[in-house]
């Protein structure tokens, strides 16, 4: 029996994330200077990777 077409792994490892990690978000908010300094990294809200 062979897989359906919509259960193939082909590309999944080459696809480009739509959501930064929090570490990379944190980095983000740094850089546009609205992070603030000894702010709780939890809830975060969503940042799109640009570019």
């Amino acid at each position: 029996m062979s897989k359906h077409n919509s259960l193939k792994a082909t590309g999944s490892a080459a696809g480009k994330r739509s959501v930064l990690k929090r570490f990379e978000r944190i980095k983000l908010m740094q850089e546009r200077g609205t992070w603030k300094e000894g702010q709780s990294p939890i809830g975060l809200p969503k940042t799109k990777a640009e570019g």
